[in-house]
Parts: C-alpha cells; structure tokens; sequence
C-alpha cells in the first residue's frame, strides 16, 4: 500500500523495451505494407490520369513534356461529341451492351439452375460440354458463323448477328451461375415447393432474390464485354459505319485524328467513362458475386 501511495499522481507505467520494439515493428508494417498498397495503385491509376489530363490539354500542348495543361480545354468534348456518327456509335454500344446483358442473363439462369439444383442423367455430361464451350475461341467458329449470318439470313452490317445469340445463354454465364447457386441451400426450395410453388415461380421468387450477387456479376461481366468488344462489330457491321460501336468507331476516330492527340484522349475517356462508373457503383456486388462461386463446388 505504501508503495502504491509513493507513486506520483498522473504517473504511467512505461512498457517494456519488447513491449516498444513490437510496436515499432507493428508501426514498420503498416507503412511497408500500405506503401506497396499505394504504389500498386498509383500505377494503375497514373495512366487514366494521363489520359484525362492530355485530354484537357491544347492540339500544341498534347504529348508534350507539361503534365498539367496550361488552360482546360473543356471545349475537347464538344469537339468529340460534335464529330459525325459519334453519337450514333454511343446508341449502338448502348443497344449491344444493354440488350445483350439482358438477354444473357435471362436465358442462362435456368440453365444455370438446372445444372444446379436438379438431377438428372447427363448432368455432369452437360457441365461438361459448357466448360469446353468455355475453351473454345470464338475465332474457331467465325467463318461458319458469319456465313450463316450473311448469307443466309442476310444480316451482314448490323449488330443482330451478335445480340440475337445472346438468348441462347453463354457458356461463361451459365459456369458463373451455376456455381453461385450451389451455395443457396436446397431447404429454400424445398420449403418453397411443400407451399406449392412450382419450378418457374420458385426460381422467380426464391432463386432470383438470393442470387442477386451473382447475377449482378454475370450482368457486370457480360456488359463490360460487350461495350469493350471491337472483334465482333469488326466482323458483321464494318460495312455500315451506322451500326458501328464506340469501340471500332474509336479506331476510325483515331485515324481521323491521328495528329489531334487531345481529342483522341477525349474521345477514349468518353469510351471508359461509363465502364468505370458502373463498376464503381456495383464493385460490392460484383466482388460479393464473384467470391462466393468459388464457395463451393
């Protein structure tokens, strides 16, 4: 008791020199850790910056050795937007990307869903032949493809031959799905049919709602593919500078000013700008989809 009295009020106990070196040691990591976490970000992100930056920049100033424009030509894209055929490309590339999420989702969730939850014979045959679709390049099967599209149904220079297959389910979205729905437990299902639901209205009101991180990965993915894809829209609607997407049209915009090195990067941001918003709005859902279809087998 005495001694405890002898001590000075307000005092604290100083820790042990351990006690020290561990936090030193905790305080080391932290910094190593996050710095290597902000250098790995600084070199995905200083490219967009570039970019953004040359965009705002003069016709004179553009590639130059100044970083920071001198004024901010805001006026780029107008310029862009004022091009001829651009806002038709941005229509296509919304009618492409949008229809064909749509479609896609649509028509592999019951695919998806009977491959996961329904046994039958030839089930793991079926699994097998979507994960060999899977492996198949697209290039493989273009020649038949685009001569049954041409010739046959005569849809050549149009965006028909690459969002009407889309109905049909894509063998990357039917995996995806697939292997999301293996972890909604059967007892959902099973609860939802002794209340007399049949298949459809149970993949409608059970499935569907408890899916949604997964079909919001699937959507993502599939969007992000269509708006990025210059080999389909190469192939079928190069003829038609009407049914052009941003991203061939983006090749004809760069030849058209191929010295105009601003206005290439307004046009490119204008490209990414939408990709980027919607990852941005949906990265928890698109992350929560993805990691749990690796959950389980």
């Amino acid at each position: 008791m005495a001694q405890v009295l002898d001590k000075p009020l307000g005092s604290k106990t100083r820790p042990s020199p351990a006690a020290r070196t561990a936090r030193r040691r905790a305080v080391l990591e932290w910094i190593a850790v996050h710095s290597l976490g902000v250098a790995a970000a600084l070199f995905f992100v200083l490219p967009f910056v570039f970019v953004l930056l040359t965009s705002l920049m003069s016709d004179s100033q553009a590639l130059s050795r100044d970083l920071v424009p001198h004024t901010w030509e805001w006026d780029n894209y107008k310029r862009v937007f004022d091009t001829p055929g651009f806002l038709t490309w941005w229509r296509n590339t919304l009618v492409y990307a949008g229809l064909g999420t749509v479609l896609t989702v649509a028509s592999s969730l019951p695919v998806a869903y009977a491959l996961a939850k329904f046994r039958f014979r030839g089930r793991n045959l079926s699994l097998m032949l979507v994960i060999s679709m899977m492996m198949l390049p697209p290039q493989v099967i273009i020649i038949p493809m685009y001569l049954f599209w041409a010739k046959q149904l005569d849809l050549s220079g149009t965006l028909w031959p690459l969002i009407i297959p889309m109905a049909f389910g894509d063998a990357f979205s039917v995996f995806l799905l697939r292997q999301f729905l293996t972890t909604i437990p059967n007892e959902y299902l099973d609860a939802a049919k002794v209340d007399g639901c049949g298949e459809l209205r149970t993949l409608l009101k059970v499935v569907v709602p408890m899916a949604r991180p997964g079909l919001a990965a699937v959507a993502l993915f599939q969007f992000f593919y269509a708006w990025n894809d210059y080999f389909g829209p190469q192939i079928y609607a190069s003829e038609n500078p009407g049914a052009w997407t941003l991203s061939y049209g983006l090749e004809s915009f760069k030849g058209a000013h191929h010295t105009d090195w601003n206005l290439t990067m307004a046009a490119t941001v204008l490209v990414m700008a939408p990709v980027i918003l919607v990852f941005f709005f949906a990265q928890k859902a698109f992350v929560e989809g993805v990691t749990l279809t690796g959950v389980k087998g």
